[in-house]
């Protein structure tokens, strides 16, 4: 019996391994639809000049942070003032579109997102590269951690 059980270990740890896998690719495309989903609701908010919709994307939380060219931000409040000091009005917003998304799942409950964003604006088209933790709560996928990057002006 001890011959026969050697050689169903490998066996069985193949199956968990299959089984395990097929598991954990099924709710992968579910929490990229929405976590795009997120993304597009904002993009839909900054183009209505909703800065308070736009941060419906964010953990509402003192952990969130947003890192940019002019250091770290920490707080829900504080990335929410950071962007109605940097985008005081609807002109000043734009229209903004993301490109070149690509979600990284983590794990069940945290995905990495990365891509580039888009501001039209009547006088400049800023544009740069963000990477985005998203973590996932009750109330659905937010944002965590924010990495923002503008690409330098022409």
């Amino acid at each position: 019996m001890k011959g026969s059980s050697r050689l169903l270990i490998p066996w069985f740890a193949f199956a968990v391994m299959v089984i395990g896998n097929s598991w954990a690719l099924a709710p992968a495309g579910g929490a990229e639809k929405a976590i795009r989903g997120v993304m597009d609701a904002q993009v839909e908010a900054w183009n209505r000049g909703d800065v308070d919709a736009f941060m419906k994307g964010y953990w509402n939380s003192e952990a969130t942070e947003f890192v940019g060219s002019n250091g770290i931000v920490r707080g829900w409040q504080g990335v929410l003032e950071r962007y109605r000091k940097s985008y005081p009005d609807r002109r000043a917003m734009g229209t903004l579109t993301f490109s070149d998304l690509e979600v990284t799942v983590l794990s069940s409950s945290t995905a990495l997102v990365v891509g580039k964003f888009h501001l039209v604006r009547e006088s400049d088209h800023p544009e740069g590269v963000f990477t985005l933790v998203f973590r996932k709560f009750p109330e659905g996928w937010r944002i965590i951690n924010d990495h923002t990057s503008a690409f330098p002006k022409p």
